[in-house]
């Protein structure tokens, strides 16, 4: 542990050595350098100050949130100044070395170029000014992405039902009720039939969910219900208790939760939703994941659900559809899932380029997903988790409509 403590420091002092020699090229003002130097030490002293005196019997929450993007800011773009000048004293090693075989007067090494330092700064103000816009903007800017989704067995009476598809509230991190509010508003009015949640309402514990019980409680819908399921976060599984009985009491504190918003939780069960004379089955199953806890059991949840009947299951995470959904021989026609947050980071221009790091982990990772007339749906994230903010990936409330009849798209 202290070896890792030892290498940890080193990096840092050896990124805020090239960070300096940067600020020191561009400007000889020793205004400018004292400021940063100030600046510099007031930041990772409190960064170091929080991580040694934090509570971790907390868990993640706003304050353990905002030191982190605080570190990320800090050290990225340093690390993109650091990056680039050590380039720069390898071409200037290289450089002394052939200078020194040319016999040519001088010092050893070649003074640092000034206009290396400016590129270096222009490139670092990339992660720096997208990193703040996600922690000051990006977090809250919520959208609402319409889907239309076309299915020949649709019972008649659902064509055209809306559903309002949420995922991932992590209201531990919430740091703003004015956003929150205009993010219910949002969902109340698409005037949505049915409205779905797939999990992770809190990051840890079920008192984070206390300041925002009577927000999520004006969650409406329109005649079919409001319904949910458990997600990865839900089971208090990343965290250190006194006790299993703490933890359990945890667990049942959260299920609870559903019940106070005004939520149907379903525990690896069915029920039948009706409209007209027509029925679907709305499945929901516990949390399975490839990478993380599965209690998640699809044929409990389906029990009296027939292979004819037409199906919607809510699962918090894409990798049950992936390995086990999409070919199952009872035809789920959509799932609804969340879980991935797209990673809170990548770059998505409708119809040229979608990009997230978390693809590489994640087959089906933001958006919708076919195979052979099955779906899936992958939402962004209501809110956010490890770093306090989004950026190119907006937390989203989705809104699939339901239609009767083949996709000529």
């Amino acid at each position: 542990m202290m070896f890792r403590w030892i290498i940890l420091i080193l990096i840092i002092v050896l990124i805020e050595i090239y960070s300096f020699q940067v600020i020191k090229t561009i400007t000889k003002s020793r205004w400018i350098i004292g400021a940063y130097l100030i600046i510099s030490f007031v930041v990772l002293a409190y960064i170091l100050f929080f991580f040694l005196t934090y509570n971790r019997g907390e868990g993640q929450n706003k304050d353990s949130l905002f030191a982190i993007g605080l570190l990320l800011i800090t050290v990225l773009p340093k690390l993109v100044l650091t990056i680039i000048l050590f380039g720069e004293d390898v071409f200037r090693f290289f450089a002394g070395i052939i200078s020194s075989f040319s016999n040519k007067e001088g010092d050893f090494l070649p003074e640092r170029r000034k206009f290396v330092s400016h590129i270096a700064l222009g490139l670092a103000a990339i992660p720096f000014s997208s990193l703040l816009y996600g922690m000051t903007i990006g977090k809250y800017n919520f959208k609402v992405i319409k889907r239309t989704l076309f299915f020949p067995d649709l019972p008649g009476d659902f064509d055209g039902t809306t559903i309002t598809h949420i995922s991932d509230i992590h209201s531990g991190s919430f740091d703003n009720h004015e956003k929150i509010e205009y993010a219910i508003d949002l969902i109340n009015e698409q005037k949505s039939d049915l409205v779905l949640f797939t999990g992770d309402i809190v990051n840890t514990h079920a008192k984070e969910m206390d300041p925002w019980i009577d927000t999520f409680k004006r969650i409406e819908s329109s005649g079919l219900g409001k319904y949910s399921v458990l997600g990865n976060h839900d089971y208090g599984e990343y965290f250190k208790w006194n006790s299993e009985e703490e933890k359990e009491e945890n667990f049942q504190a959260i299920k609870g939760i559903h019940e106070k918003i005004g939520f149907k939780l379903l525990l690896n069960e069915n029920v039948k939703i009706k409209k007209g004379t027509s029925e679907l089955s709305l499945i929901g199953v516990e949390n399975w994941g490839k990478h993380f806890k599965k209690v998640g059991d699809l044929k409990t949840a389906s029990e009296g659900v027939m292979k004819e009947d037409f199906k919607i299951l809510m699962s918090h995470d894409p990798s049950h559809w992936d390995s086990e959904v999409q070919h199952h021989e009872n035809h789920y026609h959509l799932t609804l899932s969340g879980h991935t947050h797209g990673f809170q980071f990548g770059i998505e221009i409708p119809g040229w380029i979608k990009w997230s790091p978390v693809q590489y982990v994640y087959k089906q990772w933001a958006g919708l997903y076919e195979n052979l007339g099955r779906y899936v749906y992958v939402n962004r994230g209501f809110g956010f988790h490890a770093y306090p903010g989004r950026v190119g990936i907006m937390p989203e409330i989705t809104v699939i409509e339901l239609k009767k009849g083949e996709n000529v798209a």
